[in-house]
């Protein structure tokens, strides 16, 4: 059995197990008063008898696939001829590959000798074994543990306790792999940031003035200079970021003012949704439009009044990526200032201040907050747009404040850097991560810098 049909399976143990917590715990009062007797609600020794089914039984699931694959190839390399496992460890890394693929039914380069194809038979021997003893195992589980709590189940258990302790364990759990997933990523770009810093100085990264991210394999090779100066690449990311947010914030927060203070119930009711839409279109499609139409658009209105303007510009990019975060700016803005108290509204009215002074004067300070918190969401979200920069704004590395010229940002560096078969140990492949520490350290400044202005202002409103 698959493990997706193994989770189907056990799905349906869960409700099943449901529906008989609940009715055990109505079958044990029927004779002795009733529900009332209960010390929770039927649906409480339901879901005990569910979660029982289904923790322990996901948790072995967890645990089996994750060490799964490595005991089957290390029983399976452990078969090989000893001139094969002795192997350099990615050439035995790559014949391992050639195995899965054959099991897999994909096209294997070269000549398959017998050995490997035994190896691939004994493979997927071992991975349908060890499917089926899992299948067991966790239907095992599964049934047992029901069959355990239905006997417990009495009119004195406390069934919402225990659920609600379950639930506790469950979210606490959740949140300190969200931690540690968190630490591990930070934890493993600056491992590579450092390797990065150990071959170029930090002073150069940070001060240089160019970026060209090529090293020479040959003392003789031209073209290869390696220039790793970062604040090019950051002086275009902050141009078309810039741009991007002289685009959004206004229209967005002006759209917002309007949809909460002014416009009626079906007017709202047509313009919001219309408005999201923006959200939901892929970046691509953006990127297709600022390359096709605004990029065009730009370069013919310049050239009409003699202006040099390239084919890809920041302007473009900028524009185009403005209008994609309008939503993200007019909708968080728009439930802050729905959340606003209308006794706010009701005093400032009644003191005598008209409406645009009221929302100038009351609203738009106490919301201030939330506003600060929609535009650094769009601030992140325009740091870190790939697409629309990749086919607006071009690859080169300008250290320009020009918007009609050719820039690049640091994400499409990174996806640029990383793209292909790469070396590891190489300054042009580890200087993606230190382009990626840089960018997480400038997040955390802006993030920072927003939690003291919300601090500020909702000591001064609360």
């Amino acid at each position: 059995m698959s493990p997706s049909n193994l989770l189907l399976v056990l799905l349906m143990l869960t409700t099943a197990g449901y529906f008989l917590g609940r009715r055990r715990a109505l079958f044990v009062v029927k004779n002795s008063g009733g529900i009332s007797t209960l010390h929770s609600r039927p649906t409480y020794y339901g879901a005990l008898s569910a979660l029982w089914c289904a923790v322990p039984a996901l948790l072995v699931f967890a645990f089996w696939l994750a060490f799964e694959s490595s005991i089957v190839v290390g029983v399976v390399v452990s078969g090989l001829p000893e001139a094969i496992q002795d192997l350099p460890s990615d050439q035995l890394n790559l014949l391992v590959n050639d195995i899965k693929n054959l099991v897999e039914g994909s096209i294997v380069g070269g000549t398959i000798s017998p050995a490997i194809q035994a190896a691939a038979d004994q493979y997927q021997e071992l991975k349908i074994i060890s499917h089926a003893a899992l299948a067991v195992i966790v239907m095992v589980i599964g049934i047992g543990a029901v069959l355990w709590i239905q006997g417990r189940i009495q009119p004195t258990l406390r069934a919402r306790n225990h659920v609600e302790t379950f639930i506790k364990y469950i979210l606490i759990a959740c949140s300190t792999l969200a931690i540690f997933i968190t630490i591990g990523i930070v934890l493993s770009v600056l491992y590579e940031a450092i390797r990065f810093f150990k071959i170029i100085p930090v002073h150069q990264f940070l001060l240089g003035l160019e970026w060209s991210p090529q090293m020479a394999i040959r003392a003789d090779q031209v073209g290869a200079s390696g220039a790793f100066g970062v604040i090019p690449v950051f002086m275009g990311t902050l141009l078309i970021s810039a741009i991007a947010m002289c685009v959004s914030v206004p229209v967005g927060l002006m759209s917002a003012i309007y949809l909460c203070e002014y416009a009626d119930k079906r007017f709202r009711a047509v313009a919001k949704p219309l408005l999201e839409i923006l959200a939901g279109i892929p970046t691509v499609v953006y990127g297709f439009f600022a390359a096709l139409v605004v990029a065009p658009m730009i370069r013919n209105a310049g050239s009409g009044i003699g202006m040099e303007v390239s084919s890809e510009s920041a302007l473009a990019a900028g524009l185009v990526m403005g209008i994609m975060i309008i939503p993200f700016v007019s909708s968080l803005s728009d439930d802050v200032i729905n959340a606003v108290p209308q006794s706010l509204r009701d005093g400032a009215l009644a003191l005598g201040s008209t409406h645009s002074e009221t929302i100038c004067k009351v609203v738009l300070p106490a919301a201030l907050p939330g506003i600060v918190g929609s535009v650094l969401l769009a601030v992140s979200r325009a740091i870190g747009e790939t697409m629309i920069v990749v086919m607006a704004a071009g690859l080169s590395a300008n250290l320009t404040v020009n918007p009609l010229k050719t820039v690049t940002t640091v994400t499409v560096q990174i996806v640029t850097l990383l793209v292909g078969d790469q070396e590891f140990d190489s300054p042009k492949t580890l200087a993606a991560f230190a382009l990626g520490l840089m960018l997480f350290l400038v997040t955390l400044v802006l993030n920072v810098i927003a939690l003291v202005v919300v601090r500020k202002y909702r000591e001064q409103y609360e």
